[in-house]
């Protein structure tokens, strides 16, 4: 147990989802696991470990944002034993090629914040996902015939709607890593599972267009992400 997780020793798989959304964990636990289990409620960071065709799986809720992020993925490693953390989320589009629902798969993932400068006293602003998890990912959307895109984001301190000059914060990234969407919670995993030398990987679905000026309701981003899951979910069968 730790200050944030209430979880005993071996009720954590040595996989996890981790969706932010605590009602997002409850809903994938009932309507894709099997045998599933609640295995932490501090803080209503609801998580349950269950078996999906047969493969033990954790899904663990993280909140939102770097900070929270970093806590439990940190506690997740560090003290459960996990090896592999896959963030099933949502975000922002920046580009005009990307859709309302596409499904996304981070390569990079850019912070303007110091997360890891707090952490480890180390100047990073970029960071990879793992390869290995990727390379199953891509490979696993292949063969189920989902279309799955590629690419790098920013990970932000602050909500995108919330900016005073969103035109300003979009001129300030960097041009070289082409960054076409945002989300706020994958450098300080990929960040801590380098730290660790674990594995982590964020699958993200579009929920919002500022190149489009689209957008879904609350309700729609808890329960229409299932093309996400289901690649998530096949993706661990091979891990």
């Amino acid at each position: 147990m730790t200050p944030h997780i209430n979880a005993k020793d071996g009720d954590i798989a040595k996989i996890v989802l981790a969706p932010g959304d605590p009602l997002r964990a409850k809903y994938i636990a009932e309507n894709f696991l099997d045998n599933y289990r609640e295995v932490n409620s501090v803080r209503n960071i609801l998580a349950y470990t269950g078996t999906y065709k047969g493969k033990e799986i954790t899904i663990f809720s993280t909140g939102m944002g770097m900070p929270s992020m970093g806590i439990y993925c940190y506690e997740l490693y560090k003290f459960y034993g996990v090896e592999k953390i896959i963030r099933i989320g949502s975000c922002g589009a920046y580009s005009p090629d990307l859709d309302i629902y596409d499904t996304l798969l981070v390569n990079k993932s850019y912070t303007e914040g110091n997360f890891a400068l707090a952490m480890n006293n180390e100047n990073c602003h970029i960071i990879d996902a793992s390869e290995y998890l990727n390379n199953v990912i891509n490979e696993t959307a292949a063969e189920k015939n989902i279309v799955c895109k590629n690419v790098n984001v920013l990970c932000g301190e602050c909500f995108d709607y919330y900016i005073s000059d969103l035109d300003a914060m979009l001129q300030r990234l960097p041009k070289e890593y082409n960054i076409t969407a945002a989300e706020m919670e994958s450098f300080a995993l990929f960040y801590t599972a380098k730290y660790f030398n674990k594995d982590a990987a964020c699958l993200l679905t579009v929920v919002d267009s500022h190149a489009k000026k689209q957008e879904i309701s609350s309700e729609e981003r808890e329960k229409s992400l299932n093309e996400m899951i289901n690649l998530a979910l096949e993706s661990c069968i091979k891990l």
